[in-house]
């Protein structure tokens, strides 16, 4: 598994989940963090990726539930809607990073499970795992392309963020839009908006 937008002022946080096992064998030439592939590529790379793997399925907190709960449990409720969409239960998931959002004890209770689903599997951290473990790759790049043409089709009701540049992230385009037309119902109200110390008044 692996997140995309948890930095972004707007949209939802997502999270992508690409289920492999020995049958899977050799990933699709050029499968690699995200980050590291133009748009373009990454949209040629998702059909590959589906074939590929066993099950896949990207998950989604919104901007009122990561204001609600905070962005660690925003991550807990993506990811549990996205092992949701799997039709088969992972022996382990691999998540980016030094820490687990997905079943941290600390965190227990705080939103329990998605209704209907079941406790999630057994969770391993491994940092920079977008580098060096194929399905963790797939799975950000479904995340990244899954969010990043939400935002895109989200861009289009509200033109003066320019979310089809900069995907609800803190671009300068953005945060200057904010100062001037205020956050809209796609904003994290929650979150230092428009990089200032007071915040705008809400739209």
């Amino acid at each position: 598994m692996d997140e995309v937008g948890r930095g972004a002022l707007a949209g939802p946080v997502s999270v992508g989940v690409v289920a492999v096992d020995a049958t899977c064998r050799s990933a699709p030439t050029g499968v690699k963090d995200s980050k590291l592939l133009t748009g373009a590529a990454r949209e040629r790379m998702v059909p590959r990726i589906r074939r590929w793997c066993q099950g896949w399925g990207v998950g989604h907190a919104w901007p009122e539930e990561i204001d609600a709960v905070g962005i660690m449990g925003a991550l807990r409720l993506a990811g549990e809607r996205a092992l949701e969409q799997l039709a088969l239960t992972p022996d382990l998931v691999i998540l980016d990073g030094n820490h687990d959002w997905l079943t941290d004890p600390s965190r227990a209770g705080l939103l329990g499970l998605v209704e209907g689903g079941s406790p999630p599997p057994p969770v391993r951290t491994l940092v920079k795992a977008d580098l060096r473990c194929s399905s963790v790759a797939a799975a950000s790049v479904l995340a990244k392309v899954t969010r990043d043409t939400l935002m895109v089709e989200l861009g289009t009701e509200h033109p003066a963020y320019r979310w089809g540049i900069n995907k609800g992230y803190a671009a300068p385009e953005h945060q200057a839009a904010l100062r001037e037309h205020g956050p809209c119902r796609h904003h994290r109200r929650s979150w230092n908006l428009t990089g200032t110390s007071q915040e705008v008044g809400q739209a």
